[in-house]
């Protein structure tokens, strides 16, 4: 196939431009050359998504079998509007990253793919939506949803709609796996979120990158949830991630209305823990019925610990910041169990 790859140099979309090179096909990356180097073997293409005449250049290198949109997160539905239109008669099918944070009951109620979806226009500027007193919903889920709707105007039925929840593994820009894996090294008492047997369900990026080549290459359309089917209990997660780092901490579980009590922010000061009853109960058997495989979680935790180990934060992110308790507030919790 020949693909464009919208971003294609961190993370998801580095995951996915290596692994079409490795199937043997063609890529061409778009993106502003900003945010890491072009992949080996790619067609790089530097510009703008945002600016037509750099739209209308890009359009000059196709025609593609797919375009894989990786780099819609931060964006407003009519910059993605005016991407899928500008490339409209160059690609086949469009293969979009979304998130979970479109549906209406994100993230309170058990969700499929048939779940109602925020309401967001395809046309809709930056200032579009809002986030509930709760946290939910969330404007990024309102701007994400409109984006999708974007696509669906220009492709219709070409349009693919993958829908991950947390991505972990190799080239992780949020921190949330390096930051768990730094904490196991520290070792000692490590506060953890009960119940220890609470099931996740983060999906390895290699996986998500895989899935979405499959979806490229195929006939389906629609939307696709794409976490990990059977889930992974957060003892077994932080277990792995003691293993690998060699740490000899021992995990202190400790109940969400006591870690409230002492004011730790869910998601962010303790990575993946989230009491909300829906957030991992994302159903993702379309998504394994089309060819969605996920690797166990010592696999993802080994590699992101090697590449960690070697080449460490991959860019600069706001987000980054976010994630991870300080040991001060984490020692003081503990010692006023």
């Amino acid at each position: 196939m020949r693909i464009l790859v919208i971003g294609g140099t961190w993370f998801l979309g580095k995951a996915i431009v290596q692994s079409a090179l490795l199937q043997g096909h063609e890529v061409t990356t778009f993106n502003r050359g900003r945010s890491g180097a072009d992949v080996p073997g790619v067609e790089a293409v530097h510009g703008d998504r945002t600016v037509h005449e750099d739209l209308l250049k890009l359009a000059q290198r196709g025609p593609w079998d797919a375009v894989i949109d990786t780099s819609s997160s931060e964006l407003p539905p009519r910059d993605v509007l005016l991407t899928a239109t500008s490339l409209a008669r160059q690609a086949r099918c469009w293969v979009h990253i979304s998130t979970v944070s479109v549906y209406e009951g994100w993230p309170h109620e058990a969700l499929a793919e048939e779940s109602p979806l925020l309401k967001c226009p395809a046309d809709a500027d930056e200032s579009f939506g809002y986030t509930g007193e709760d946290g939910s919903p969330t404007k990024y889920g309102f701007q994400k949803a409109g984006g999708e709707r974007a696509v669906v105007q220009v492709f219709g039925d070409a349009a693919v709609f993958l829908r991950p929840g947390v991505i972990l593994g190799p080239g992780e820009y949020i921190g949330r796996l390096p930051w768990w894996l730094e904490r196991a090294k520290r070792g000692g008492s490590v506060l953890a979120p009960a119940p220890a047997e609470q099931r996740i369900q983060p999906v390895d990026v290699r996986d998500v990158a895989d899935f979405a080549l499959r979806q490229a290459a195929g006939s389906v359309s629609g939307g696709f949830n794409v976490t990990h089917p059977d889930g992974i209990a957060f003892s077994d997660f932080l277990h792995e991630c003691l293993h690998t780092t060699g740490g000899d901490g021992t995990p202190v579980w400790v109940e969400p209305t006591v870690l409230t009590k002492h004011g730790v922010k869910q998601w962010t000061e303790m990575p993946l823990w989230r009491t909300h009853a829906g957030v991992w109960s994302v159903d993702s058997q379309r998504a394994v019925e089309a060819g969605l495989r996920c690797r166990p979680i010592a696999e993802t935790v080994r590699d992101t610990w090697q590449w960690w180990a070697a080449d460490g934060r991959p860019v600069d992110h706001p987000r980054w910041a976010e994630h991870g308790i300080a040991p001060e507030k984490e020692a003081r919790i503990l010692a006023a169990l």
